[in-house]
């Protein structure tokens, strides 16, 4: 009988609770990107919870709440406390969003879902990523051997290019960029504060990084991909936008902004924030594809 009720309190204590932890994935750079920060708002309704190197954005509703990414499965209790800790509770996430599907942005998005109840959507590509738990061979940091698992996530919703997602009076609108991976998604939503909305973009990853022999001009097993990431980007340069937050943090200075932040100034707000990283990943990209062409 004992026993009996210790595998039932074991089981209660763990189902539909992110804090029933998915396996953590070891990498270079997981602690660092894992570790801990305040959550913080950004503009209006649209707040950070994510970790230091790894963002998610909670924009919160009277009928439910906008998750967007989930980073690495050790991040999904330490994303939940911090919608806790902003006095939201996780059960009132309505709607789950991917960037990528790798499993530094996805990875605790299965825990999330549990937690929550939440719809979760990604582009066609994104979610048999999500749904598979590892990355296809199509993309770029595809890897073999070994092959990189995450939890599934059993269900998701496909999105379209263009197509917005209500949860009551908040939505957001799906922008597919891929390159960085096939199903890369920016997303986009408005926030106010009192009479002024303004435009935020979560821009995912623009990084023409690839694993292997991988090449963005193709390599006779990969199709040239090079043409659509150029036009990927400059997409992105080409959003309303009048606030940019990157998947990594780092590359917009989300934290430095937040730490620089007044009651008078928010440093978050910039015009030209989309442009300039455009710009940046337009540099890059150019830099890969001359280096893989040999000039």
């Amino acid at each position: 009988m004992k026993l009996v009720v210790k595998i039932l309190l074991a089981f209660v204590a763990t189902a539909g609770s992110a804090h029933a932890h998915d396996a953590p994935v070891n990498c270079d750079d997981c602690a660092e990107w894992n570790k801990p920060v305040k959550p913080f708002n950004v503009y209006g309704n649209t707040w950070y919870v994510g970790v230091d190197g790894l963002s998610s954005l909670l924009v919160t509703g009277p009928q439910g709440h906008i998750l967007l990414d989930g980073g690495l499965p050790q991040s999904a209790p330490i994303i939940e406390a911090n919608i806790k800790a902003l006095g939201f509770r996780i059960e009132d996430v309505k709607l789950i969003v991917n960037s990528h599907a790798h499993w530094d942005h996805a990875g605790g998005i299965a825990a999330l879902q549990r937690a929550s109840g939440a719809v979760v959507a990604a582009s066609r590509s994104g979610a048999l990523a999500l749904q598979s738990g590892t990355n296809g061979p199509d993309d770029p940091q595809y890897q073999a051997d070994p092959v990189m698992h995450v939890a599934k996530v059993k269900k998701v919703k496909v999105v379209r290019d263009g197509e917005i997602l209500k949860v009551g009076p908040i939505s957001v609108t799906a922008h597919m960029t891929p390159g960085h991976t096939p199903g890369s998604t920016t997303w986009t939503w408005a926030s106010c504060e009192g009479q002024r909305c303004l435009d935020v973009a979560f821009a995912d990853s623009l990084n023409a990084y690839a694993s292997g022999d991988f090449k963005f001009i193709g390599n006779g097993k990969t199709p040239d991909i090079s043409a659509s990431f150029a036009a990927s980007i400059a997409r992105v340069a080409t959003l309303k936008c009048d606030i940019i937050i990157s998947v990594h943090p780092g590359l917009t200075d989300v934290m430095e902004k937040a730490a620089a932040r007044t009651p008078d100034r928010n440093p978050f707000i910039d015009a030209n924030g989309c442009r300039a990283y455009a710009a940046e990943a337009s540099q890059r990209l150019a830099k890969r594809l001359a280096k893989e062409r040999g000039e």
